[in-house]
């Protein structure tokens, strides 16, 4: 299907921002040229259409140009990515209704080429998010259609052995009877500490906690979860830089709904903020949503709107983390499905699937506002881009 973190524990929840952005972080100009750049990876969509997989890139951290290396890998539907902490693996999933997969692929730092190390069955339909535990020993998976998440352990030499759990989301259902008619798992990620994941549901307006035993990879559900407004259908979240509020995108009403982090209580709400103009009621689904690195700044982006959402976050001591919407920018094509901040921060690129590009834009640091830079990168059905640093 093509449609398209957190409360538990103990005080280490309140680092969980800080051990996400550790993992994204990048290094100085300097250490960055020292790194010799890096390798862009880009997931697509290949049914009905031209693509052929997953594509590669040189990519210039200092300057943003991105030199087409051609097609790493031929697989179908890679429709999100990821990297291993090694840097020596990518993983993807497959995204083909009750035939979905997941791949491993060694990468080969000199041309980008990737060679599949494994497949496995990915247990369930429509995987449309995969991520790592804290350890790098696991893989999680988050499976739309069907509404459950595998964990699937990772061995040495990068392959995937058979799943350790196997949970399906369950609740309630939202009321929008087109979309919220089964639970759909839409993201998956760890907690600081590596005991917990954080599930969010589009189809039951709620961000889950599952208990994570790294001992043997396996998950249990717990009583803590995020509940957002009915309809929301939150699709994916992003961590304060403190770890004390996590930012949840609601799909398919456009807002991002704030909710304090305290391990000793449930989830407790905010703010909830739309991501479009006053007044709009066309068509939009929001997709992707990121914190800036230095924790300032929100962006969301809208499909059918065709924007990036840009957000104030206060810094005050009476609005601390709560958001203002400043701008939204149009992204130069249809569909903006994902987007990814470069390893610098001066720089988010935008994948508009339907317009088969890439469009570049400057970000200014101090006030988080986006400026469109140089010529489009074409890319058949973009849905995913992901950077590996290389020496």
């Amino acid at each position: 299907m093509k449609i398209a973190r957190r409360v538990f524990v103990s005080a280490a929840l309140v680092g969980t921002a800080t051990a996400l952005i550790a993992m994204l972080r990048p290094g100085s100009a300097a250490e960055e040229k020292a790194a010799g750049g890096y390798l862009a990876y880009v997931g697509t969509y290949t049914d009905k259409t031209s693509s052929k997989g997953i594509y590669a890139y040189r990519y210039d951290a200092i300057t943003g140009k991105m030199t087409e290396l051609g097609v790493a890998a031929e697989t179908a539907n890679p429709s999100f990515l990821a990297v291993h902490p090694n840097r020596q693996f990518l993983y993807a999933v497959n995204e083909s209704g009750k035939d979905s997969t997941v791949s491993a692929f060694r990468i080969d730092a000199a041309n980008g080429k990737l060679t599949l190390l494994n497949q496995v069955a990915a247990l369930g339909e429509d995987p449309c998010y995969i991520s790592f535990d804290r350890s790098g020993k696991y893989v999680f998976v988050a499976n739309y259609t069907s509404g459950n998440v595998v964990v699937f352990p990772v061995g040495a030499d990068g392959k995937l052995g058979s799943a350790t759990a196997n949970v399906r989301d369950e609740g309630t259902l939202g009321p929008n009877k087109e979309r919220q008619e089964a639970p759909h798992a839409h993201w998956i990620e760890p907690s600081a500490d590596n005991s917990a994941v954080y599930v969010a549901d589009l189809g039951l307006d709620r961000v889950f906690t599952y208990r994570f035993e790294s001992s043997g990879g396996t998950l249990s559900r717990v009583s803590s979860a995020a509940t957002l407004t009915p309809g929301a259908g939150p699709r994916h979240a992003a961590v304060s830089a403190d770890g004390n509020l996590m930012y949840v995108l609601g799909e398919l009403d456009s807002s991002v709904s704030i909710f304090r982090l305290d391990w000793q209580k449930p989830f407790y709400a905010l703010q909830r903020e739309s991501a479009r103009a006053g007044g709009v009621s066309s068509r939009n689904d929001a997709a992707e949503i990121a914190v800036d690195k230095r924790g300032k700044h929100l962006y969301t982006s809208n499909r059918g709107d065709e924007t990036i959402a840009v957000f104030d976050i206060f810094d005050d001591y009476q609005r601390k983390g709560r958001l203002g919407l400043i701008t939204l920018t149009p992204t130069g094509g249809k569909e903006p499905r994902h987007f990814a901040l470069d390893p610098a921060g001066k720089l988010l690129l935008v994948e508009n699937q339907l317009s088969d590009n890439i469009i570049r834009f400057q970000v200014d640091v101090r006030t988080g506002k986006l400026t469109r830079v140089g010529d489009a990168t074409s890319v058949p059905s973009p849905v995913c881009l992901v950077f590996v640093p290389v020496n």
